[in-house]
């Protein structure tokens, strides 16, 4: 199992500059990226392995979110080795994101 990883602008760039990463860009007072969250935490973080699991609130992170655009939450992107290879807007289905990261 995975465990995800609170990242805020002083780590980020750190956390995302080797190996795979997915980053969900959060908020507290968001309904929908509760939904993801509890989606990542009981649906993918158990079964995956080699990748990184990274939240970042947008409200106390807005460098990071403005290095990567981020305009509407929740967003999932997924990195490769600092590299950006895919942006998710919107709740996502485990499968997909489980599938983003296998493949």
């Amino acid at each position: 199992m995975v465990e995800i990883i609170e990242a805020n602008d002083s780590n980020f760039s750190e956390i995302v500059s080797t190996g795979k990463v997915l980053v969900d860009f959060n908020a507290e007072w968001c309904g929908p990226c509760k939904m993801m969250g509890a989606i990542l935490e009981q649906q993918v973080a158990p079964k995956v392995d080699g990748v990184k699991i990274v939240s970042v609130n947008v409200d106390q992170s807005p460098r990071t979110a403005a290095l990567y655009q981020i305009q509407s939450i929740p967003t999932l992107i997924f990195v490769k080795d600092g590299n950006l290879v895919q942006t998710l807007i919107g709740v996502q289905k485990a499968q997909d994101v489980i599938d983003l990261i296998n493949g």
